[in-house]
This record gives C-alpha cells, sequence and structure tokens, in this order.
C-alpha cells in the first residue's frame, strides 16, 4: 500500500468501516510510514475528542424496550416463511454511521486548522496595525519637529530679529530665557531652570506692549526646568517694551494674573 492509497482510506480506517484485509494493508503501512502514522495520531485525536464531546447517559425502562424491540424484529421477521426471498441491507446503516463518521473527522479536523489559520492571521493582522499606528506616529512627531525647526530658522534669519535676555523674578531667581523676535516672522523663546508647578498650572509667555501685555503661547518645561516655544505673533502688534512669563491657570488666560517668573525689557535689561 502507497502513501496515497493509504491516504483514501484513512477516514474508512477511523471510522472502523474498512474491511478486515484492507485494515491489515493499512495498518502494515503505517507502522513503517511516519507521516503516515501521524496524520492517522490527528484524524484519532479528533474522532476521541468528538466523542468525548457528548455527555454519557444511562436510557429510560421505555428506550431500552423499544431498542430491543427493533433489534428482535428482524429476527422474527427472518424466521418467517416468505414467498419472495429478498436481502436485508445490513449493511447500509453501517455505511450510513461510516459516512457520518467520516464527515464528522474531516469536519473537525478542517474546522481545526481553519481556527488555527484565522487566529494567526487576526495575530498577524494585529501587529501590523500596531506597527503601523507606531510608524504613522513616529512619522508626524519628526513632522511637527521639521516643521518646527524650518520655522525658528525663518524667525532667526529675519532682518527685524531683535534679541531679548529675561532675568528670573523672586518666584524664580535662577531662572532664564532668551528670545528671539521678529515681527514679521514670530518669536523663538528659549527658558531654563524653571520650577516645576503644581496640577492645573502652566506658564504663560506675553509680549508687553505700552497698552497691554499680548499673549503669544503657553510654556511647558520638562523635568530640568527646560522649555522650548515657537510662537506667531500678530503681525500688527504695538511696539513691545518687554516680555515676561507668568504662573497662570491651564490653558491659558487673556491678561495675566499670575506672579512673575520672567522678565525682560526690549532692548535693555531688567
Amino acid at each position: 500500500m502507497t502513501c496515497d492509497s493509504a491516504r483514501e482510506v484513512l477516514e474508512l480506517y477511523v471510522a472502523g468501516a474498512l474491511a478486515a484485509d484492507e485494515s491489515r494493508r493499512f495498518e502494515a503501512h503505517v507502522a513503517g510510514c511516519r507521516p503516515c502514522s501521524a496524520e492517522l495520531g490527528t484524524y484519532s485525536s479528533v474522532v476521541e475528542g468528538l466523542g468525548r464531546a457528548v455527555p454519557g447517559a444511562i436510557p429510560s425502562a421505555l428506550v431500552r424496550s423499544q431498542v430491543l424491540r427493533q433489534v428482535a424484529r428482524p429476527i422474527l421477521l427472518a424466521s418467517e416463511p416468505r414467498s419472495v426471498s429478498k436481502p436485508i441491507p445490513t449493511f447500509a446503516p453501517w455505511l450510513a454511521a461510516a459516512a457520518l463518521a467520516v464527515l464528522a473527522v474531516w469536519l473537525g479536523y478542517d474546522g481545526l486548522r481553519l481556527r488555527r489559520q484565522v487566529t494567526s492571521l487576526e495575530a498577524e493582522l494585529g501587529t501590523a496595525r500596531a506597527q503601523l499606528a507606531s510608524s504613522e506616529s513616529l512619522v508626524a512627531r519628526l513632522q511637527t519637529t521639521a516643521d518646527d525647526n524650518a520655522h525658528a530658522m525663518t524667525v532667526l534669519t529675519a532682518p527685524d530679529l531683535a534679541r531679548v535676555d529675561l532675568e528670573g523674578q523672586p518666584a524664580a531667581p535662577d531662572a532664564r530665557a532668551r528670545a528671539f523676535w521678529s515681527r514679521s516672522r514670530g518669536l523663538v523663546f528659549s527658558a531654563s531652570r524653571l520650577p516645576s508647578l503644581a496640577a492645573g498650572r502652566t506658564y504663560q509667555v506675553w509680549v508687553v506692549t505700552a497698552s497691554a501685555p499680548v499673549s503669544v503661547g503657553l510654556l511647558s518645561p520638562d523635568e530640568a526646568g527646560r522649555a522650548q516655544g515657537i510662537f506667531v505673533t500678530p503681525a500688527d502688534i504695538a511696539p513691545p517694551v518687554a516680555m515676561a512669563v507668568t504662573e497662570e491657570p491651564a490653558g491659558g488666560v487673556p491678561a495675566p494674573t499670575g506672579a512673575k517668573y520672567l522678565v525682560g525689557l526690549v532692548g535693555g535689561k531688567t
């Protein structure tokens, strides 16, 4: 028996529907063929699992009596004289049972294989989605950094660039900051040694004009107290006289209300 012929009768052998001589040839082949032996083990485990999946139960007296009557009926009919002798197709129920068993084996084995494939594909899809999300986030951060650097370079090369040095105030005597401002291109701001703030508080940057302070944005220092910001200032802003940083509620306010942390005069020191 070859491997191909063994695979053709594998389901019948597992279902117990293979003829005796064919079963012996099949068993002799499987004993010396590792692939066929492995495939037999897979099919057998599925059949055993199907058998264990059905809970055992003791039939009632009514069911037992009905089964016994059905079994005895062919025997009584065979003992009665008949004018025409018809062969009783006793093999038909066994073939039907074997076919059902083979179908159950095939469905169980193929269903298990498909479930494993689906699980593997779902895992691969999840990994691909996570990698895509991570890549998109990285690209977005890099794009933001590139845009900020390009804006900063535009400000720093402006022909009307002015530099303002800011000194720490009593709320933060060690703090320092430097601002590069261009009316036409915006503001580049860099600070250091800013103290950590309580939850719900933030640093707000102001351009102080002769009439009123104008907010240009918020700062978020890192753990070392360093903070950088690139801001767009109104083109029609009045001539500034100073720049300042104050502590304000999160989100900022339209006019300064908190303590001053940094102050610098435009064109001179504080």
